[in-house]
């Protein structure tokens, strides 16, 4: 089949494993520009909730109504499906960015990007464990340490060099790091019999829903609609639906190892992609060298996969 083949090619896998962190990596400047456009204050995390809701659920929508106009198939899924989507959904979506938000919000931007690059980590070693051909090996581990590196140089800052830690600074990124990782996995184990648009649709939908709710009842509100702040929003939704979805079809072809390491460029691209919206100094020594970091490292993870790769891809 022509679809399985091309989104488990090398190149194919690097350049949309690159576009989806790129868009992710936007995601940075814009939410920034969002707040501002939207007059919502830094330390009002329910209205960013609203916010953050009102995006994933009309990004779901959008994949929902895709999929019915490509496929022209109506929803046929068992109850057990539904109640695993919804399942995905609210973990995925709504608890991993409830805990993200409010984790930033008690940080700094510098340590929220290294303390989420932790994600990598948690996916390489849950798939030694799940996947009999996803292992950890030398170059591996080697790969994801330099990728760390190279997040760590683009976010250096003399914060570094003072050590702190907190439950909901610090480690709220964290757990909000290791939630995506489990759901990715398991969202990965559902595109084995769903269609991956109706995975990404329904999760990101009921996420959305989630974090709205959860946000308007804690006094949240997203009122100031403006050209300038829908057109932020409707950005949002776009770069959301076709990153998970892009996400999710490389995993469903893919090693977890093989794709997760690419989550090492989302800061990078972060860290670029503000720098240019928000007037700050793009072209520094530190933003090459740690995308040379991450490069190095992103080849390292793969060329174990490219070398040991087979046409068998696991479950």
């Amino acid at each position: 089949m022509e679809k399985p083949i091309k989104f488990s090619d090398p190149l194919f896998v690097t350049l949309v494993a690159s576009i989806c962190c790129l868009l992710w990596g936007s995601a940075y400047p814009f939410i920034k520009l969002g707040y501002i456009a939207f007059d919502i204050l830094p330390e009002d995390i329910p209205s960013k909730f609203v916010f953050a809701g009102y995006r994933f659920v009309l990004a779901g929508l959008l994949l929902l109504f895709l999929f019915r106009v490509i496929t022209k198939r109506k929803f046929e899924l068992s109850g057990r499906q539904f109640s695993s989507l919804i399942l995905l959904g609210v973990f995925q979506t709504g608890l991993q960015y409830m805990f993200f938000y409010v984790g930033v919000a008690n940080i700094t931007g510098v340590k929220g990007s290294i303390m989420n690059a932790t994600t990598t980590f948690f996916s390489v070693v849950l798939a030694h464990f799940l996947y009999k051909n996803d292992k950890l090996s030398k170059n591996k581990v080697v790969g994801c340490l330099l990728g760390f590196i190279g997040v760590i140089i683009v976010n250096f800052h003399s914060d570094l060099l003072e050590f702190s830690f907190s439950l909901t600074g610090e480690g709220f990124v964290i757990i909000a790091a290791l939630i995506f990782s489990i759901t990715a996995i398991y969202a990965k184990h559902l595109t084995g019999s769903i269609d991956v648009l109706v995975i990404t649709g329904v999760s990101l939908f009921v996420g959305g829903l989630a974090l709205t709710l959860l946000g308007l009842l804690l006094g949240g509100r997203v009122t100031h609609f403006t050209f300038e702040s829908t057109g932020i929003l409707i950005y949002l939704v776009l770069l959301s639906s076709a990153a998970f979805c892009l996400w999710n079809l490389l995993l469903k072809y893919n090693k977890v190892g093989k794709v997760s390491v690419y989550n090492f460029l989302i800061p990078v691209f972060g860290t670029l992609l503000s720098a240019l919206f928000l007037g700050e100094t793009i072209m520094e020594l530190k933003n090459l060298i740690a995308l040379l970091f991450v490069s190095i490292g992103i080849y390292m993870v793969n060329r174990v996969t490219s070398r040991k790769f087979s046409n068998t891809l696991e479950p």
